[in-house]
């Protein structure tokens, strides 16, 4: 995982959480919604409604077959482009607010400095990249080989990547696709 930034790479199947809310109903009053896991922690989060109207999944396969026991089996909340630590496994409730719920992890474990403040909230995963050819443990000794990858922003669209192939002492820019 570490070679790759604790990113995640698989192909997910379920039901998008819009769906469920439009099959529910819920109160218009609502903006957050918590979900909470049944894991020994007991994992639980606040989650702005935007994001259960845009993007949200309730997963009950990863890469074609049902999810493992380690991974949240036998569903998991799955918030594309959001922190993973968000991505609650072994879901066991939904519940809709006006506010957000202010849970142990969201008050102590998953909070951090920025300058003089504590941010108590974070979704969106920072800007990342990694290289998804040649794949580790290929190694590369002479020539010229193409190199992809996927590279994202976080909060906005990518303008530009550039790729070091000695160390981070040169940079060349990336053709985007």
């Amino acid at each position: 995982q570490d070679i790759l930034g604790l990113t995640s790479q698989s192909e997910w199947t379920g039901v998008m959480l819009s769906t469920l809310f439009n099959e529910v109903g819920i109160d218009a009053k609502a903006q957050w919604f918590l979900a909470e896991g049944s894991d020994a922690a007991v994992m639980t989060r606040s989650i702005p409604l935007a994001k259960a109207w845009d993007d949200a999944m309730i997963v009950y396969a990863q890469n074609g077959e049902a999810i493992r026991p380690e991974q949240g089996y036998p569903i998991r909340l799955l918030l594309p482009g959001f922190e993973g630590n968000m991505n609650i496994k072994w879901l066991r409730r939904i519940e809709l607010s006006e506010e957000p719920y202010m849970t142990r992890e969201e008050t102590s474990k998953y909070t951090y400095p920025v300058k003089d403040k504590i941010r108590m909230f974070s979704f969106e995963m920072d800007a990342r990249s990694m290289i998804t050819h040649p794949v580790y443990p290929q190694k590369v000794s002479k020539g010229y080989i193409e190199i992809r990858g996927i590279a994202w922003s976080g909060r906005g669209k990518v303008q530009k990547v550039e790729v070091s192939t000695d160390g981070g002492k040169n940079w060349q820019l990336a053709n985007l696709q």
